[in-house]
């Protein structure tokens, strides 16, 4: 049997029935052999893809930003690492826990391309960039500047060191549909002013998948003394990228999300000679002020989330990271370009390729968000997120398909966007 033959054959098998789960090792090494030409639209490479979940039949499920579904690989591993650390228990946690987690942390830190004395594990992006926020000396009439389009949790502890230390808050909106990266640098940069201490950007904005030109917004900020710390909740293992390509001074993300590392693992990127400045959320004593570390006491914590991280990069690696940004591009393409023309539906998102990837966000003119995905639930067993927010000018349903969704399933959504309201 050719492989070709092989993968059609595992494509009839029912998607994400335990029966699959013992063949995962042959999944995994047809995954790695398959041809480097793969495309975004080889559907025979991304059905056996599929295999390797293990999805609800109840509905498509079209709401991965929030959290990516893991493969069983990762899944196994994960458990396999609950089981051991539950074997060896309090030892465990007092004499390798600290030394394994540092082993993560240094892949994590070579995955993204930074030094590993400038990262740490955190349990997600809030958790990462809040601590920046909330560590910075802060005196009354520094001013920060953010967009309405910002995540709502670092947009509150912004309002918080507001309320506790007489900061100023700029809030910005950036334009959903700029023509250029200048467009969107120019937003930010008539926000600066002499007083200006920090200008948070998102990488790829969580509620229309907008991707924006970080390192632009960065240099021009640093040449006005300005840091910038970035949102990239949703960039990482999604579209390719190294931290410092972007010359930011703070990055923060959560592996959840499209790395498939269980929940409770996310990641910050403190530039090394910010490091000192920063006071951490909790209390760590006994460390230099330039140690990375410092910013890490959590107390006790789940140490088999932070064992997976490795095994979720090699998964990464094994698919491709070109190759799943080209397929999750793909995939929102094949959907909005379907639609984008009729009269009744808006898109929030904009069209030119580069400007997005896998998500996209979705209105149907006149229809309250929460009602649109009521709908599309309870009439077409489509499962997406409403988002309402008049302020940011987003009003829709978010749509994020995975690696495991198929053009199949985003032609239902084309169909159901077609009949309402249309």
């Amino acid at each position: 049997m050719n492989k070709r033959t092989f993968l059609k054959n595992a494509s009839l098998l029912s998607i994400g029935s335990l029966s699959a789960i013992p063949a995962l090792g042959r999944w995994a090494d047809a995954v790695a052999a398959y041809p480097e030409a793969a495309g975004g639209s080889d559907e025979d490479y991304w059905i056996n893809i599929r295999r390797g979940y293990r999805l609800k039949p109840d509905y498509i499920n079209l709401e991965n930003g929030y959290y990516c579904i893991m493969p069983q690989e990762t899944l196994n591993k994960y458990e396999a690492h609950i089981r051991e650390v539950n074997l060896q228990g309090a030892y465990y946690l007092r004499t390798v826990q600290f030394e394994n987690k540092a082993i993560a942390a240094k892949k994590l830190a070579d995955f993204v391309g930074c030094s590993a004395d400038e990262l740490v594990i955190t349990r997600n992006t809030t958790e990462s960039l809040d601590m920046i926020i909330g560590g910075l000396d802060w005196k009354a009439g520094d001013e920060a500047v953010m967009a309405e389009q910002d995540y709502g949790a670092m947009l509150d502890m912004f309002k918080q060191v507001a309320r506790r230390y007489g900061v100023v808050n700029k809030v910005v909106s950036v334009p959903a549909n700029p023509q250029t990266d200048e467009e969107i640098v120019a937003v930010y940069e008539q926000a600066i002013t002499p007083r200006t201490k920090l200008l948070m950007v998102c990488h790829m904005i969580n509620i229309t998948g907008q991707i924006l030109p970080v390192r632009k917004i960065c240099d021009m900020a640093h040449a006005r003394g300005v840091q910038v710390m970035v949102d990239g909740a949703h960039a990482l293992a999604h579209i390719q990228f190294k931290i410092p390509e972007l010359h930011c001074d703070y990055y923060g993300s959560s592996l959840h999300k499209w790395l498939g590392v269980p929940i409770g693992a996310g990641l910050l990127y403190v530039k090394q000679e910010h490091i000192p400045r920063v006071w951490p959320l909790l209390a760590e004593e006994g460390k230099r002020h330039d140690d990375i570390l410092r910013l890490n006491h959590t107390g006790t914590h789940p140490p088999a989330t932070d064992l997976t991280i490795a095994d979720a990069i090699d998964l990464y690696h094994t698919i491709g990271g070109e190759r799943k940004e080209i397929r999750l591009r793909h995939l929102q393409q094949y959907w909005t370009d379907k639609v984008r023309m009729l009269p009744h539906i808006v898109l929030n998102t904009p069209a030119q390729p580069q400007r997005s990837c896998a998500i996209a966000n979705v209105g149907i003119k006149g229809m309250k968000p929460a009602l649109l995905a009521e709908t599309l639930l309870k009439k077409y067993k489509i499962y997406t997120v409403a988002i309402d927010n008049a302020a940011a000018g987003v009003q829709g349903c978010r749509i994020t398909p995975n690696v495991y969704t198929t053009t199949a399933e985003l032609d239902e959504l084309v169909k159901a966007l077609t009949e309402i309201g249309g």
